[in-house]
Order: structure tokens, then sequence, then C-alpha cells
């Protein structure tokens, strides 16, 4: 072969190679153009939310369509309690949770958890509710109407039984009512009581009978160990254990004393669900 044909088989073949790689370019681009963008690349909306005075909720209403984003920033100390909840229309439609100082990583993310984030945060500083749509539904340029409801309230530490604080204007721990009988057999009736809890289970229970007298019972690690008997008072005091109460008879006199009256378990729990606003609902779209 002359060195004049192989020159021009190696044009040839250079020319095919460089057309090759122009047509992979020319088709490529097209696939990398219809490519959705990642989070990071959205268009993100940035919404401060502030409470009002003495509220320790809020709630936003709004639609996001394709891919549109929200962040609502929500500033919360380390410790506090924080009920988060989102009801919307478009089953692809998501909130996620982002802690101080993170702008990608979840701590909650929405599509596992259903909307639905209940819990302690675990620092101070501006949490980023994220708002979005899953890609899927971006894509179509879906639209998605939601409500979205913020609960931030503080979590103090829970008193001791000797800490118990007491009924406003009494010198009670706890008050309410006991089942009781004055008359022999099962209670059948209703008596008033407060509850002195010294804790571990002791303390004196002092019950007002229909008459306007009233009957002391005094406890100790949980067991009745006597009451306020006198001379005058027919019967003897006998105390037995039936399920989770002690019952108390004297005479004709039967008492049915809770464990959680001496203990405070309902009284800590109550208490502890008020402190948090209690579990809320989960975010409705209908309106209150």
């Amino acid at each position: 072969m002359t060195n004049y044909a192989k020159v021009f088989l190696s044009r040839r073949r250079d020319d095919s190679i460089g057309a090759l790689a122009r047509m992979v370019i020319v088709f490529t681009l097209p696939i990398l153009a219809a490519a959705p963008p990642a989070m990071g690349q959205r268009d993100i909306k940035t919404e401060r939310v502030e409470f009002a005075s003495g509220d320790v909720a809020a709630i936003r209403d709004g639609t996001i369509t394709g891919y549109e984003v929200i962040d609502y920033l929500l500033w919360a100390r380390a410790g506090q309690y924080a009920n988060v909840s989102m009801a919307t229309q478009n089953t692809a439609n998501y909130f996620n949770i982002l802690a101080p100082g993170e702008t990608e990583l979840a701590m909650f993310n929405g599509s596992i958890n259903e909307n639905q984030f209940e819990g302690i945060l675990p620092a101070s500083g501006d949490y980023r509710i994220r708002v979005y749509m899953m890609r899927s539904a971006a894509r179509r340029g879906e639209a998605a109407p939601y409500r979205l409801q913020m609960i931030v309230t503080d979590v103090p530490a829970e008193p001791s039984a000797t800490e118990d604080a007491l009924v406003q204007g009494t010198e009670f721990h706890a008050t309410g009512n006991v089942p009781c009988a004055l008359s022999g057999g099962d209670p059948s009736g209703s008596c008033p009581f407060g509850v002195v809890r010294e804790g571990g289970g002791s303390g004196m229970v002092v019950v007002k009978k229909p008459d306007g007298r009233t009957r002391a019972i005094f406890f100790e690690n949980g067991e009745a160990i006597g009451a306020d008997v006198s001379e005058a008072d027919p019967g003897e005091f006998v105390s037995a254990r039936e399920g989770d109460a002690t019952i108390v008879t004297i005479g004709d006199e039967r008492y049915e004393i809770p464990d959680a009256v001496l203990t405070g378990a309902d009284s800590r729990l109550r208490r502890a669900s008020t402190r948090r606003g209690g579990r809320i609902e989960r975010a409705s779209l209908d309106p209150k």
C-alpha cells in the first residue's frame, strides 16, 4: 500500500470516530436536560414561623406545585417537646424535618413516618420543616393543597412524690372520689377524698362521708395500716388487697382506695399530658 493510501484511510477512520462522538453528544444532551433537579437544586421558598404570644401551636395552609419546596423555619430549644403533622390531598406530598445547621440531611422523613412527628428536640436553633412533592408527582406538575400543624412546648421534669404539688387552696396533693359504702356490702356510692402523700406509697387518705364527717385512713409502703377509729366506732379495722386497690372496712363502712391515689401515677400522667399539650390529632384540611 502506498503512503498516500495509508494517509487517506487514517483520515476516514478519524472522521468516522468524530462523527460517532458527535452523535453520542447530540443524543445524550436531551436526556441530561430532562433529568429532574435534585432537592438541593430546587428553588426553596423560606417562611419564618413564630407563635403568637402565649400560644404553643401554629398552623400553615398552602399549596405547592411540581418541584416547589417550602421550608418553614421554627426556632426551638433542646429538650422541648414537638408535635408536627400535615394533612394533604396529594398522597405524594410530604414534609421532612431538618435539625439546626442542616440543609439536606433530615432527622425525620414524612414519606416513611406518614407525615406525623412527635418527640423531644435534640438541639437548640432553627428547625426546617420542609414541605415537598415526591419526584414522580413533581415531574407531572401535580398540585398539593396542605395544612401543616406545629406544636412546641416545654417539658419540665416530673416531680417526685415528696415534691408533689398541692391542689390549690387545700392541704392535699390530689382530690377526687373513691367508691364507698356505709351500710356494708359492695360500694354503691362515691365519697370525696383528699390525699397527703409522703412518697413510696405512704400517706393519709381523708374520705368525707355523706353526713359530713371524715374518715382518715393511714398507709405505709402501699399498705393500709390503720384509721382514725375511736371507741365509739363499731367494728374493727380490716384491710385487704383486691386487684390494684386496697379495700378498707371499719364495721359497716367500706372504702375502695386505688393504688394511684397514694402513688400519684395518674395525676403525674395528667400533668405531663397538659404540659405537652397532649397528643394532638393529625392535622385536618377541614377548617375548625
